[in-house]
This record gives C-alpha cells, structure tokens and sequence, in this order.
C-alpha cells in the first residue's frame, strides 16, 4: 500500500471535494474547521492548503484566506489540448502496468459510478468519477505527469461539467468502454476511448455555458485573484 503523509490526505480530500462542486467555486476553507472535520491537527491543514493554493485550486489573500479558485473561460481550450496529450499518456501506461488487483478496484469504482448515476446521484457520482480518474492514472505510475494533471484539473470546470442534465449516465458508458479498453490489453483503444471521453465532457459545456451562470467565473476582464 502507497504511503501517504498526513498532508498529502488533506489534498486529496480537497481536491477532490473541489472537482466534484462539493466545495464550490469562491467558497472559504478555514482550516480549524477542516482540522475539526477530519480530525487532525491544524499544521497538514495548512501545509494542504499550500500546496492546493500552488497547483492553482485555490486562490489566497489576506482578507478572505483560502478559497477556491473561480473557471478562467479563456484558459480553457488550452487546458482541453494538454489534459488530452497528458491524460491519453497516463492511460497508455496504466494499460501497460495495472495489476489484477488494481483491475478489480477500478471495476467496483465504475459499477460505484454507474449505479449512482442511474440513481441521479449527482453528489455521490462526481466524487466516485474523481476516485475512479485519479486511481487509473495512479496505477500508470508516472507521478510526475500525474502531478501536472492535477494542475490542470485544478483549472477546469468539472463541478459545471457533472452538473449538466445526463452527462454522468453517459460518462458511466464511457468509462464502462475505457474500462473495457484497459482489460483487454488494448493501447489504441483505450487512449482513443479517453480523448473522446474528455472531448465528449468539453462539448457538452460549450454548448450548455450560455445557459449557465453558476459559480464565480474568471474572464480576462475579470479582476485577478492574488495567490
């Protein structure tokens, strides 16, 4: 089992409560009540919070302390481009290294996924698509290209985009193929199933942003946050 210190927990827990809209885009996070919430001491609070305000999920200034960071519109495009050169990369090599074992805990994260889909369990389906991401990419066993993922996914709407009207049933298909992809060994299908996979997730917020006005937005005219 992966060692992971007290601090690395911490960021987790909130990075993944950030991507699944839990903790929502401008909200505050006070560290005496996530200590209290998890109960732990106030130092791998801090220490998280300072490590999610470097990769970009949280903005930070004197007045208001740690919140999370708004949707830069702009950065978008660019964010989709890397997240697909980067994340068809880590599936590649997870198809290479995954182990039986590891084949077995992402077949019960993706039946978790569809069953609470199904259910239009919105909150349970977006924490449940973060796990089943973010092991796939840990059994590809390269952290440091992991690392720059959760870089990039701290910059990207995932709490707007798994709020749209039936995009976790079909994630749950989509998934279902990758998973598919992955056990039977097959490199060019698994990383066509995932770009088409993030592709598929950016098109359905493109054509669902006029509609939407949820959460602070970040725009070039916007004012900019100081870290």
């Amino acid at each position: 089992m992966e060692y992971r210190t007290k601090e690395e927990q911490v960021a987790d827990y909130l990075r993944e409560g950030i991507i699944s809209g839990r903790l929502p885009r401008g909200v505050r996070l006070k560290q005496t009540e996530i200590a209290q919430e998890l109960k732990i001491s106030i130092t791998p609070v801090r220490e998280a919070l300072k490590l999610l305000a470097a990769e970009g999920y949280l903005s930070s200034d004197s007045y208001r302390g740690a919140t999370v960071a708004p949707f830069d519109v702009e950065a978008s495009t660019e964010i989709l481009k890397l997240r697909i050169t980067l994340e068809t990369q880590l599936v590649e090599s997870a198809v290479r290294n995954i182990t039986a074992e590891e084949i077995v805990e992402l077949r019960e994260l993706a039946r978790q996924f569809e069953a609470a889909a199904l259910a239009d369990d919105s909150t349970a389906a977006r924490g449940i698509n973060y796990r089943f991401h973010r092991r796939m990419y840990d059994f590809a066993r390269l952290p440091k290209t992991l690392h720059f993922v959760q870089v990039l996914w701290a910059q990207y709407p995932f709490d707007v985009i798994n709020r749209i009207g039936g995009r976790a049933v079909r994630a749950a298909r989509e998934h279902n193929e990758l998973l598919k992809n992955v056990i039977e060994g097959d490199v060019a299908s698994a990383t066509l199933t995932m770009r088409q996979h993030i592709e598929t997730g950016w098109t359905e917020l493109r054509n669902s942003m006029p509609a939407r006005s949820e959460g602070p937005v970040k725009s070039k005219s916007s004012e900019k946050e100081t870290l």
